[in-house]
């Protein structure tokens, strides 16, 4: 392939160790990244009801993540700060300010006072640190892709920048092992009460290890000359979205790879996780060895991809990911709910249980008015069971006077009001299954169930880096590939744990939060089949 600035064959001068320090350096900000994203996300349940007032265990999960999904409502903003000062600054010096407000944030969650404590002023101060967080993320991926795409060889653009990728999968390895070791190590009333705090504070060891390494890094080559030749843009956020033809371009990178990206990483990895622990209610141990299995098993696809697609291109390899995703999904969570929990599945299919109440609400931020209707709490307890249900709602019955009580028909028995004993004796009776049985697990098979979802995040995230750069010119690069690429993992991947939550409670059906990634990736598809176009051939020039 021949290039159009020397600016990209450069990078083709540097010695095989320089190109390693390279894509070392810019992906340790991604293992940061996501290790932040999964030990949050797996403690969630540990410290909803320290954080946020008590008196609903479902509300206060919903909650922790509606305050996580706030970081990643605001990720965009940071692509448009950071992604601002990268194109004006440099690459280099952005995501060294970006790192430090990550990896500060993280760590201050680790020492944050409970609620018990300080009352509203602990969900206060840690929708503030996730706000921060989402801030300096939005800033960190841009630069790091930025900065490695402008540093390889156009002929393995996608390889290099692959390598980006499979740290994603790194920062989830490395957080099972942190937690999966703070809970082996602790008796579990000790980890509920502090020792989930131990893997937040243990990220200030990334922090100084990724501030050093980054400090010893040069400035992009492509940044370099195109200061040098005046080529930069003096107003990077006007030329990236005030002028049609790149806004163009951004809004079909969103709607056309990145959104279906999103929610294909998440639903491969942490709602996979979420699935088997919280729904499944299979044993953690066992859970983390199934999902670490298959990352063993699928994080060298990461690169295999980024090498194919230098290959025979990004696009076609990102929307076959997509596609496989929507079609997928569905039949196999209920394969791992066979094969996780057999008598889970068994005991839904003989039980039918509905309830009937007008009063039922949705509470994603609770405080200490919140009142909790008796379907509200009903719906709490069957949700935290796993148990699919049917709500009617205004439905009154004869025999409770006003209609105010909520009436549970679980077969048979019918329960009259928010009565936690009655139900719980009405399951009981059924032979409700409270844990999956260790026996019944069959571990082979799930490792095969979540290395396949692997195999589908791979596809969509190993490729997607180099095309996102090779879309834009190099003077509004950093603003306007960051931007799309948050929005699509911010908003709609990162929204996917509370939607998700969201849609089980509201419909009573374990598989309905799969509606959400399904969709997505579906019109994903559509739309970059339809209209992107394929980046591979493209040069990156200082223009």
């Amino acid at each position: 392939m021949t290039t159009t600035s020397t600016a990209t064959t450069s990078a083709g001068g540097l010695s095989g160790a320089e190109i390693r320090r390279v894509i070392f350096a810019s992906s340790l900000g991604t293992v940061f990244e996501w290790y932040d994203f999964y030990i949050y996300a797996t403690l969630a349940p540990f410290f909803a009801t320290l954080f946020f007032p008590p008196g609903n265990a479902t509300a206060a999960l919903l909650a922790s993540f509606a305050t996580y999904a706030a970081g990643f409502l605001v990720r965009p903003f940071g692509a448009l700060v950071f992604g601002r000062i990268g194109d004006l600054v440099g690459r280099k010096y952005t995501f060294l300010v970006t790192i430090m407000v990550m990896g500060l944030s993280t760590a201050a969650v680790g020492m944050l006072p409970t609620y018990a404590r300080v009352g509203m002023l602990s969900p206060t101060i840690l929708v503030l640190l996730r706000l921060a967080q989402g801030l300096a993320l939005g800033g960190e991926y841009g630069g790091a892709a930025t900065y490695v795409a402008e540093h390889a060889p156009d002929s393995k653009r996608g390889l290099h920048t692959s390598w980006i990728q499979t740290t994603a999968t790194l920062g989830f390895f490395v957080s099972l092992v942190v937690i999966g070791g703070c809970r082996a190590e602790m008796a579990e009333a000790s980890f509920k009460s502090w020792g989930w705090r131990i893997p937040f504070l243990l990220s200030i060891v990334l922090l100084v290890v990724s501030v050093y390494i980054r400090l010893k890094l040069n400035e992009s080559p492509v940044f370099l000359q195109m200061k040098a030749e005046g080529k930069g843009s003096k107003a990077p956020l006007r030329d990236s979205f005030a002028n049609w033809a790149n806004l163009k371009i951004v809004l079909l990178a969103l709607f056309g790879a990145a959104a279906g990206q999103g929610v294909v990483w998440y639903t491969g990895q942490f709602y996979a996780l979420f699935f088997l622990t919280g729904t499944l209610k299979v044993q953690w141990k066992t859970a983390y060895l199934i999902v670490a299995a298959a990352l063993a098993l699928g994080t060298g696809l990461f690169v295999f991809f980024g090498w194919l697609s230098d290959k025979i291109g990004r696009k076609k390899i990102m929307l076959a990911g997509c596609l496989l995703g929507a079609i997928t999904y569905f039949p196999i969570y209920r394969a791992m709910t066979h094969f996780a929990n057999p008598a889970l599945e068994r005991f839904a299919a003989s039980t039918k249980i509905s309830l009937a109440a007008s009063n039922c609400q949705m509470h994603l931020f609770p405080n200490p008015k919140t009142v909790y209707s008796e379907c509200d709490k009903v719906q709490d307890f069957l949700s935290k069971r796993s148990l699919s249900f049917e709500t009617v709602e205004g439905q009154r019955d004869a025999g409770a006077g006003a209609g105010a009580k909520a009436l549970t028909h679980i077969n048979d028995a019918v329960i009259v009001g928010w009565d936690e004993v009655k139900l719980t004796a009405a399951l009981k009776k059924l032979g409700y299954p409270a844990t999956a049985n260790p026996d019944d697990v069959n571990v082979p098979m799930l490792i095969l169930l979540v290395f396949i979802q692997l195999i589908y995040v791979t596809m969509v995230y190993g490729p997607i880096a180099a095309f996102l750069v090779e879309l834009f010119p190099a003077r509004i690069r950093y603003t306007s590939m960051s931007l799309p690429y948050h929005i699509g993992n911010g908003w709609f991947g990162g929204m996917l744990p509370l939607t998700a939550a969201a849609l089980v409670a509201a419909n009573g059906n374990i598989f309905a939060g799969l509606y959400y990634p399904v969709i997505i990736a579906a019109v994903t598809f559509v739309i970059g089949l339809v209209f992107i176009r394929e980046s591979r051939d493209h040069r990156i020039s200082t223009l």
